[in-house]
């Protein structure tokens, strides 16, 4: 069974709002078994959702439309919707007393602009929209399931859980199961060539799919079939069959982040974190307490952008700039030192190096960063050189530093 996903609206196409909708729905279509074939993007122009429907009926039996159902003139989707499926509006007294129920319960009287909206193609089943004024609309053509909602996300969601998702459950014996292994520390191609045998001989229920960003490489398997259990150990086997040519660079599983886990080794430990940071400007702070809860670990960071700061606030002493700068093994050694004794932590991490685009020298080029980890029984330097752009040398930096925070938890 396979789906298409229509998003109407000039607002996607100008960049003035981005598309979530299909992202969420896509999520929600494959975790119920459903491929999603293709997303499509339209104008609010009636040629130009005509064919997108013309041609997505070609490819796939569900077809999800979102957008174009508002009051105003330039919400033209229904009266397309009525020359594709050669039908006219007609009254629908449900959508109608919806509406006046959410008006009613705001204080507003409903207008006759509004009450359009209760107005609806005569060939569609009208599903009812508990979270807003434009009701949803599910069409059957040719053995193919159209239906259309409206573009407002809270409004959308509610429509495919309470309705669409149920109906379309029924009609799929599909699984497709995804499982994420998160590395580390190793670029693409590299990862690639240390693993092609091991990927040559995956199953072919089983699809692998490299996912890299600044510092990371996700390796997505997908597993599809009708036997669900043996879907599930195949993924488990080919994930332990990985382990031996990867562990080195593997730090977590599907949403899992290295904030996290490192918040689970900290808890663990007892242990308590404080930060240092010149060239990343504070974003590992950032990241460590994007998780709820990271106030029981985390003390609080210092950014020492200028020398004056790593000088005063770190204890960095002033001959080890003079002699070795700012960026250089010494000097991340003397603030993760001070990070740890001044805010009186087990652990700390300190970061310096050049972010660029500026700063760069023959010795120190633009993306050279130096980070330090203190522990309770030693403090140790690791030297990057990243690249050129500003950045994915801050995010790669951040990336690095909390990895060798973890390795020295582990």
């Amino acid at each position: 069974m396979l789906a298409e996903i229509i998003t109407i609206g000039d607002e996607l196409l100008i960049g003035q709002v981005i598309d979530t909708n299909s992202a969420w729905i896509a999520d929600q279509l494959n975790a119920n078994g459903i491929k999603v074939h293709q997303i499509t993007s339209v104008s609010d122009n009636r040629e130009h959702i005509l064919t997108s429907l013309k041609e997505a009926a070609q490819r796939a039996s569900i077809i999800l439309i979102t957008g174009g159902l508002g009051p105003t003139k330039d919400d033209i989707t229904k009266q397309t919707l009525c020359e594709y499926f050669n039908t006219q509006l007609v009254f629908n007294q449900d959508a109608y007393d919806n509406i006046s129920r959410l008006f009613f319960s705001r204080g507003y009287p409903v207008t006759e602009l509004n009450r359009l909206q209760a107005m609806v193609p005569e060939a569609c089943e009208v599903l009812n929209n508990i979270n807003g004024t434009a009701p949803g609309m599910w069409f059957q053509k040719d053995g193919i399931s159209y239906v259309s909602m409206p573009g407002v996300p809270f409004e959308m969601k509610e429509m495919v859980s309470r309705h669409v998702l149920p109906r379309l459950m029924g009609q799929s014996r599909n699984h497709i199961l995804h499982r994420t292994i998160l590395t580390e520390g190793v670029g693409e191609s590299f990862l690639a060539a240390k693993i092609e045998t091991w990927e040559d001989n995956l199953p072919e229920c089983i699809k692998l799919a490299y996912l890299p960003q600044p510092g990371i490489v996700r390796l997505r398997l997908t597993a599809s079939g009708e036997d669900k259990s043996y879907l599930e150990k195949a993924l488990t086997d080919a994930e332990i069959s990985l382990l031996p040519l990867a562990s080195e660079y593997i730090f977590g599983h599907d949403d899992e982040t290295l904030q996290s886990i490192i918040g689970e080794l900290l808890l663990k430990k007892h242990a308590t974190l404080a930060t240092a940071e010149s060239c990343t400007g504070g974003n590992i702070a950032q990241m460590i307490t994007s998780i709820p809860g990271s106030s029981a670990y985390f003390k609080g960071g210092i950014v020492a952008y200028s020398n004056e700061i790593k000088v005063n606030l770190l204890g960095v002493r002033e001959g080890t700039l003079m002699n070795h700068g700012a960026v250089s093994s010494e000097t991340v050694i003397e603030m993760a030192a001070g990070a740890r004794k001044n805010l009186k932590t087990d652990f700390a991490i300190a970061v310096s190096g050049v972010a660029g685009p500026d700063g760069g020298t023959p010795e120190k080029p633009v993306g050279t960063v130096w980070i330090a980890i203190a522990t309770p029984d030693t403090i140790t330097s690791t030297k990057f050189l990243f690249g050129d752009h500003r950045g994915r040398n801050i995010q790669r930096a951040s990336l690095s530093a909390l990895s060798l925070l973890r390795k020295a938890l582990l």
